[in-house]
């Protein structure tokens, strides 16, 4: 009997999924524990296995879905070979019809069943549309020819048992378009042929004399026609489904301006100190630790320092409470290809320089590789934001909620400052800090910004604050 395989548990306050792709197909056979079909949830990806060995009997729900948890994806039964757990059921209705006959008639017709019988009994436009379903092919295939009004059956089927793919059905749009431009020449100079004003003009004018006026003119909206139209077919648009991260990372971003009085104060920092002494430690620093000694944990571990002097920027509100954090868990932004995600480092305050670049390297090399795992990116009490890696100046950092401060890095630029009446040429950073104005007072956050300042621009302070 067939087995389904539902949405499982897709962790705190993730509810729905979008189904991203289909790794196996109908008619495919599959092994205990072999990845099915890709799920698109809030934060992360996630696969689903089969749970039995078997053929992947019926698709439920095809790609771009959304699916709750608990729904039924597909359907696994007993099979030895691909394609022979959904290829009998067509097969099957012919076959009961002719056994009654008996003799060797049921011979004969036994080889085009599958594909005639359908065509035959058609006598309708009706009719066959109603038969395109029962086609031997996948629900995915059969709503891509669907959605560009094509005819299912003029596709020949690739998959096991001659079954229909999503992928035979848009290489037979294609080949229909590669076939296509034959017609459009005669279409594209047809206005020209036309010449609407001309033709009018002609058959109406009752005299001879009216005539050259519009074949005068005609010369010059010949040319002026085209001129008009090119740059029209030239302007194309494309058109692409927003991923349910995206779609989050919108709903979030509004949220967190309407919902939070967020505001933002700057300052700007010398990274002198800590360039040179990153000069100094690098190579012993690797070769010791395995690992490049970065910014981000000189930074991390300065608003850890911070956020012990000023705990409030550490805390979060909860109806009409407010809930301080006495653990430093820091959301590090990290860049991909599918929007920004924030992986949390646990603990900071009681990790080495060297335990935090290692985990800040780690959780952003499986972030662009879509590896990370939801309680990665759950909980964090503070994030840190860097768009100095991208060339950012100064920006003003949205806040990550229900986190109540942000710290934003921006590009180091030499830039000349004045020193003790003197001006030099020093390598500084902007930095921004937003903060919820609910809960954290202007001046608590400028003296926030103030105490990170003090702690980047002496390096050994830092070790104090460990």
């Amino acid at each position: 009997m067939p087995t389904e395989v539902k949405v499982p548990a897709l962790g705190e306050s993730i509810v729905e999924a979008t189904i991203s792709k289909w790794l196996k197909q109908e008619g495919d056979t599959v092994s205990n524990g072999e990845p099915l079909v890709e799920l698109e949830t809030d934060k992360v990806n996630l696969e689903v296995a089969a749970e039995q060995d078997g053929v992947l009997e019926r698709i439920l729900k095809g790609e771009g879905e959304t699916v709750n948890i608990g729904d039924a994806l597909c359907m696994i039964g007993a099979g030895n070979g691909a394609g022979q757990a959904t290829a009998p059921p067509a097969e099957q209705k012919p076959a009961s019809q002719e056994q009654p006959s008996g003799n060797g008639k049921p011979a004969a017709p036994a080889q085009p069943q599958p594909a005639s019988a359908p065509a035959a009994s058609t006598e309708s436009a009706e009719s066959t549309e109603s038969t395109a379903s029962d086609v031997f092919a996948t629900p995915v295939a059969q709503r891509v020819a669907a959605e560009h009004d094509l005819d299912i059956r003029k596709v020949p089927g690739s998959g096991p048992g001659g079954r229909i793919t999503k992928e035979d059905v848009l290489g037979f749009l294609d080949q229909e378009r590669s076939a296509a431009p034959a017609k459009p020449g005669p279409q594209v100079a047809e206005p020209e042929r036309t010449a609407p004003p001309q033709k009018l003009a002609t058959p109406s004018a009752p005299a001879e004399r009216p005539a050259p006026t519009p074949r005068a003119s005609a010369p010059a909206e010949k040319p002026a026609m085209p001129a008009q139209l090119a740059p029209t077919e030239t302007r194309r648009e494309e058109r692409q489904r927003m991923s349910r991260r995206r779609q989050t990372i919108a709903r979030r971003l509004v949220e967190a301006q309407q919902q939070a009085a967020m505001l933002t104060t700057f300052n700007e920092v010398d990274m002198s100190a800590v360039m040179e002494l990153r000069q100094r430690r690098k190579d012993a620093f690797k070769e010791r630790h395995g690992i490049g000694l970065g910014f981000m944990s000189f930074f991390a571990r300065a608003v850890v320092g911070a956020l012990k002097a000023f705990p409030l920027l550490n805390a979060e509100i909860q109806g009409d409470e407010i809930v301080i954090k006495h653990y430093y868990d820091i959301g590090v932004a990290v860049g991909t290809d599918e929007g920004l995600v924030v992986p949390v480092v646990r603990d900071a305050d009681r990790k080495s320089f060297a335990a935090i670049e290692r985990e800040i390297s780690e959780l952003a090399q499986r972030a662009r590789a879509g590896k990370l795992g939801l309680a990665e990116l759950q909980g964090g009490s503070f994030t840190i934001t860097n768009g100095g890696i991208y060339g950012s100046l100064m920006s003003t950092p949205i806040l990550n909620t229900p986190q109540v401060g942000i710290l934003g890095m921006h590009k180091i630029e030499e830039r000349p400052v004045a020193i003790d009446g003197a001006v030099v040429i020093r390598p500084m950073m902007y930095l921004a800090l937003s903060y919820d104005h609910r809960i954290v007072d202007g001046s608590e956050a400028v003296r926030f910004l103030v105490r990170i300042k003090e702690l980047i621009e002496d390096p050994e302070a830092l070790l104090l604050e460990g």
